[in-house]
């Protein structure tokens, strides 16, 4: 049983949501991972179990939904110089968080659950970023790598280390930027 959206805005279903949410990031911080469960989850967002079985299915599936949920982006990224500039920027900020205990083990509630729905969402909130860094250039009349350069040769290789390997350096991230976009080119 996949996840359902939330059907109306507002309401008692976002109420349940965020009371969910806040108990399972609540308990995330302050227990044992292994001793997290739907019941205790419940008595804390003071609804029954069946209201989560019901919304979520089960505990992977809520984590996974709840990690969507934090790693969606508060706003746009932010300016700081040129768009090459920004997107180094924001990048490193990126690799930084999600190579941390919290972000690694996010991404792999996200991919651990069996709907996939968590993870296109990530995926979606990934490219609206990315997109921003190439509507900058455009305006700005800078030569820019695509969405797929972008995701292909910078963010792939930085989640695969996150989550296969060691966690990258700064070093290597700036050299992901540089290999799509050489300084050379970006001043062009």
């Amino acid at each position: 049983m996949g996840y359902r959206e939330n059907p109306r805005p507002g309401g008692r279903s976002a109420r349940v949501q965020a009371a969910v949410h806040q108990s399972v990031r609540d308990m995330l911080a302050t227990m044992d991972r292994a001793d997290v469960t739907i019941p205790l989850i419940a008595q804390r967002a003071n609804v029954t179990p069946s209201t989560i079985y019901r919304r979520w299915g089960d505990l992977q599936a809520l984590l996974a939904d709840v990690a969507a949920s934090h790693l969606r982006p508060e706003g746009e990224p932010a300016r700081i110089g040129s768009a090459r500039e920004d997107l180094a920027a924001w990048v490193e900020q990126y690799a930084d968080e999600m190579a941390s205990g919290l972000g690694r083990q996010m991404l792999r509630d996200v991919l651990a659950a069996a709907d996939s729905a968590n993870a296109e969402k990530c995926g979606t909130y990934m490219r609206c970023q990315l997109s921003v860094f190439i509507a900058r250039a455009e305006a700005c009349g800078e030569p820019f790598p695509t969405l797929t350069e972008l995701m292909d040769h910078v963010i792939s290789p930085i989640i695969y280390r996150i989550l296969f390997d060691q966690a990258p350096d700064s070093d290597y991230v700036r050299g992901l930027v540089t290999k799509v976009m050489p300084e050379s080119t970006a001043r062009t």
